[in-house]
């Protein structure tokens, strides 16, 4: 969430930045307008109260009986006008926040304006596309012909799009998640096992409501909803607290399953597992000083690139213009894996600094040592990797003519010795 004050004092900086982002720029005329009414009502609140207090101390002292008790009922018929006002000062503050929930972010000056994810700029790929001495096949033709993905079935269970991973298909995504969480932790980060269901509370405070309700799947009958992604709970550990500025930084990593309700346009990646409502990610996730969030940004993205060099895999990074960055980041960089089967780039990370935003919505804190002041800190999430997606590189890149797939050096010690996968 956006501090008041900078909505207040600086209305023109949030204007731009959501006609940088294609949004409406009118809700920020609706905040400045409550908020003009909400501070009228409190001067006419505190007005009231020092009138009451006054006539308090006046009452205390004198002695005519009629005239006091006919000061008490004026300040009784205060009180009744004084509590009015707090209802109406409760009903405004309630508008206010909703609206100011909508405001995402302010992108940072160094992230290029664009209308949308056309405009996104390549800053370097990494490796050559592998060249094969014949037509390499895409995963939706690879896995079931290995007998290692089955889409019949997972549609036969719950619906289209989803799937079955068998045998050595479902222990390479095993083997995925496992050497990226390891991979993390030697990176400097701690492992956390989390809940995959959180409370409105924790969703809203990772800023994914209101922006996304509609996304997200909610047990109506209990506060939970079923986490779209592990920065979520990851954000909520810290909620309401105030840490100490010697423990920064706090680096986290998780395994999750994500759950969202994508709204899947028709014709778009309708083969395949590239798009779905269930998928695995492992997380990246740090609570960072304010000063030193930029350089966190650039060595959690080092960190995601790490792990598509392990793997073996051609990527390119891409700066995210504010057309298509996310609603909390002002700064995001996606990692890209090669799928030669697919013939296209897939999307496997995205690397954001969101500052103080979370922070100030989740209300965590630090308290420094100088002067024991306490501040807003930052926040930063990155996926290291997204699955299915690199599970879909690593199908396609380690293909052989015969149809089977060479595990990766990388992944074997999860494998059992399954050096390649065959039919």
């Amino acid at each position: 969430m956006l501090d008041i004050n900078l909505i207040r004092e600086q209305p023109d900086v949030v204007r731009k930045a959501l006609k940088d982002r294609q949004m409406d720029a009118s809700p920020v005329d609706e905040i400045l307008q409550l908020d003009q009414k909400r501070r009228a009502l409190l001067s006419e609140v505190e007005k009231l109260k020092a009138e009451r207090n006054a006539a308090s101390k006046e009452i205390g002292k004198m002695k005519d009986e009629v005239e006091r008790e006919k000061k008490i009922k004026a300040m009784r018929l205060v009180g009744d006008k004084i509590s009015a006002l707090d209802n109406e000062v409760a009903e405004v503050d309630a508008q206010l926040s909703s609206v100011t929930a909508t405001i995402p972010n302010v992108p940072d000056p160094r992230t290029p304006y664009g209308k949308d994810d056309s405009e996104n700029v390549v800053l370097r790929t990494v490796g050559e596309p592998k060249e094969f001495d014949f037509q390499p096949k895409p995963h939706w033709d690879l896995g079931p012909a290995l007998g290692i993905l089955d889409f019949e079935r997972g549609t036969k269970i719950t619906g289209s799009r989803f799937y079955v991973l068998s045998g050595p298909g479902a222990r390479l995504q095993r083997a995925l998640i496992a050497f990226m969480l390891d991979l993390h932790i030697r990176q400097g980060y701690t492992e956390k096992y989390l809940p995959f269901m959180v409370k409105t509370e924790t969703v809203y405070g990772a800023g994914q409501l209101p922006k996304f309700a509609d996304n997200l799947y909610k047990d109506h009958e209990e506060d939970f909803y079923f986490v779209p992604t592990a920065e979520v709970p990851l954000t909520g550990l810290h909620m309401n607290e105030i840490l100490n500025e010697a423990d920064l930084p706090l680096r986290y990593t998780a395994y999750t399953p994500c759950f969202r309700r994508e709204k899947m346009s028709a014709g778009r990646d309708v083969r395949g597992i590239k798009r779905g409502h269930q998928f695995d990610k492992v997380e990246m996730y740090i609570y960072s000083k304010p000063e030193d969030s930029d350089a966190w940004l650039e060595k959690m993205r080092e960190h995601a690139e790490e792990t598509c060099k392990e793997l073996g895999l051609t990527y390119r990074v891409k700066q995210l213009c504010t057309g298509d960055i996310g609603f909390g980041a002002t700064m995001t960089y996606d990692i890209e894996v090669w799928a030669p089967g697919c013939g296209e780039w897939l999307e496997v990370s995205s690397v954001s600094n969101d500052t103080d935003f979370q922070a100030r919505r989740a209300n965590i804190k630090y308290r420094t040592t100088e002067k024991g002041r306490t501040r807003l800190l930052h926040t930063l999430n990155g996926s290291g990797l997204g699955l299915p997606r690199t599970l879909i590189a690593v199908m396609e890149n380690y293909q052989q003519a015969d149809g089977s797939i060479v595990v990766p050096d990388a992944l074997r010690p999860w494998m059992g010795g399954v050096d390649v996968i065959r039919p």
